[in-house]
């Protein structure tokens, strides 16, 4: 049920590395990959508007809004790097 998914993809330039890198369930990998959702330099998830508009749904999503990631490496080095964050919220991210 839990897939590693690239901040910024492989195919983008993005680094196979821990920093670019969040664990998360299958449904939301799909949905951070077409820009559906993201996290913020904080690690807060962030859940676009759009879902509710193009798919009349999302309500089961949109509970995560606000919310900070459960598990964050222990290392500073090892966690979601800012610039990977920045570069998905400018150029994948529906929000």
């Amino acid at each position: 049920m839990l897939e590693t998914a690239h901040i910024k993809p492989y195919t983008q330039s993005g680094p196979h590395a821990t920093a670019n890198g969040l664990l998360l369930r299958s449904d939301l990998h799909k949905l951070f990959d077409t820009g559906y959702l993201t996290i913020t330099r904080d690690h807060r998830v962030e859940v676009s508007g759009r879902i509710k508009e193009e798919f009349e749904n999302g309500k089961e999503y949109y509970r995560f809004r606000g919310s900070e990631l459960l598990i964050l490496p222990e290392q500073d080095r090892d966690r979601p790097d800012p610039q990977f964050i920045d570069w998905h919220n400018n150029q994948v991210y529906n929000g």
